[in-house]
């Protein structure tokens, strides 16, 4: 039985990062994706955890050996997702969790129509805009490009399946959750995971 693969995305500073966290710890059997990136490393930030920091010649080549699940250019750094750790984990049965862009995801969606696509979105547009710069990571250009990118951004939410509004973390993370195990106990995949393919197609499960 394969994994599921969850895709996640939504404008720089929503709060990702914080429900991913608290939800992983609260899911068996769903592991989280780390991504390459060529930004550099913030002063919370762990190597192997948050991101592998790389530079533009190596993220470069690893563009060239097809490395990629997807890669984009934004707020003018290259982030990727590392095909391999991937694919390898939904083959063994564990379910991925990605958390990247909405370049990034329009890129996946080409690609891997089963997955889930939930899109995390601020209560509003000023909320968002405090909430960066409250965070304190970036300066006053870096804030407006993340700003006037986020614009776009939400402008792609009607290509997803879920939007989660986050205005109270707690709420946040209980919804990520139950939208995880829904689409774990939707009936395709419960019967692909226990094999019941032959039962219905013997005519099991019907009453006479």
């Amino acid at each position: 039985m394969k994994g599921i693969l969850y895709v996640i995305s939504g404008p720089s500073g929503v709060g990702k990062t914080s429900i991913i966290e608290s939800t992983l710890k609260k899911i068996k059997n769903v592991v989280f994706s780390v991504s390459c990136t060529t930004r550099p490393k913030r002063p919370n930030e762990v190597e192997g955890r948050d991101y592998f920091f790389v530079d533009v010649v190596k993220f470069r080549d690893m563009i060239e050996r097809d490395e990629f699940l997807e890669w984009a250019v934004v707020h003018n750094y290259y982030y990727g997702t590392p095909k391999k750790f991937v694919e390898e984990q939904i083959e063994n049965g564990k379910s991925v969790l990605l958390d990247i862009d909405v370049q990034g995801a329009m890129t996946v969606m080409n690609k891997y129509k089963d997955a889930v696509y939930i899109f995390i979105a601020p209560p509003s547009f000023d909320v968002l805009k405090q909430r960066l710069m409250n965070r304190g990571t970036e300066d006053k250009e870096n804030l407006y490009r993340r700003l006037e990118d986020a614009k776009k951004e939400l402008s792609y939410i009607p290509n997803f399946e879920y939007i989660i509004v986050n205005a109270q973390l707690q709420e946040s993370i209980d919804q990520l959750c139950s939208i995880i195990v829904a689409e774990q106990l939707k009936v395709k995949r419960v019967i692909d995971r226990l094999g019941l393919h032959k039962f219905f197609e013997n005519g099991g499960g019907k009453s006479e």
